[in-house]
C-alpha cells in the first residue's frame, strides 16, 4: 500500500521552540496535526488486524492547557470510540528531539494496569528475552527521556510490575526513538514499514493488558 501521509521536516521539529500556548497550538495544528491525522488513517486497518479488533484514532488536542505549551503531540490508536488514555493503546508522535513510536498504558489505564502486571509477571523471562535490546522503556509519558532495555535489569520489572498493581500515577511506554535527523522520516514508506515492524514486536505486550 502507498503511503498517503506527508513526510516530516526539520520545521515540524522546531514548532516546540515557539513560546507561548497560542502560538505553538497555531503551528501544530496547521502543520503537525494534520501529518498525525494521515498516519492514524493510513495505520488504521493494520493495527486492526494485527489486534483482531477495531482500532480507532484518536489525535491529541491538548484541550485542557490554558498556559503552558505542549512540548510534544501525538496520534493514539485504541479500541475504545471515545478515547485512548483509559485503555492500552499505541502511539505514534513528536517531541523536538525525536519521534517516538509506543505502545502505552497511561495512569489513567487503571483497569488494564494491574491486569497487564498480572500476566507480564506470568511471561516475565520469556518476554523480556523478545524484546528487541534497541528498544526503549518510559515510565513518564511527559518527559522525552526513556531508558534502553539492555540496560534494565530484571529487577526494574519486577518494581515496574510492583508500582502497577499499586501505584495510582503509574505508567509504562515501550517501543523506539527515531532522531529528528533520521532519514526515514522523510520518506513516508519506510517511516510506515519501520511503524509496523514495531507494533507487530509490541502487539504481545498490548495482548497482556487486555487478557486476564
Amino acid at each position: 500500500m502507498t503511503s498517503v501521509f506527508a513526510a516530516f521536516t526539520q520545521k515540524d521539529f522546531d514548532i516546540f521552540q515557539i513560546p507561548g500556548l497560542e502560538p505553538r497550538m497555531t503551528q501544530i495544528k496547521a502543520h503537525i496535526r494534520p501529518k498525525l491525522e494521515q498516519i492514524g488513517t493510513q495505520l488504521q486497518p493494520f493495527l486492526s488486524e494485527l489486534l483482531r479488533v477495531p482500532v480507532h484514532v484518536h489525535v491529541a488536542k491538548h484541550a485542557r492547557r490554558t498556559v503552558n505549551p505542549p512540548d510534544s503531540t501525538w496520534v493514539a490508536w485504541s479500541a475504545n470510540v471515545r478515547g485512548y488514555k483509559a485503555h492500552p493503546h499505541f502511539q505514534v508522535g513528536l517531541w523536538s528531539s525525536h519521534l517516538f513510536i509506543w505502545f502505552a498504558l497511561f495512569p489513567e489505564a487503571e483497569k488494564a494496569k494491574p491486569v497487564f502486571a498480572q500476566n507480564f509477571s506470568r511471561h516475565l523471562d520469556k518476554l523480556l528475552a523478545q524484546i528487541p535490546e534497541n528498544f526503549l522503556w518510559s515510565f513518564d509519558h511527559t518527559r522525552p527521556d526513556a531508558k534502553s532495555h539492555s540496560d534494565l535489569k530484571k529487577e526494574d520489572f519486577l518494581d515496574l510490575i510492583r508500582r502497577l498493581q499499586t501505584v495510582k500515577k503509574s505508567e509504562v511506554l515501550c517501543g523506539i526513538h527515531l532522531p529528528k535527523t533520521e532519514t526515514a522520516l522523510q520518506h513516508p514508506t519506510e517511516l510506515e514499514q519501520i511503524i509496523q515492524q514495531t507494533f507487530q514486536q509490541l502487539a504481545p505486550l498490548y495482548r497482556l493488558a487486555i487478557s486476564d
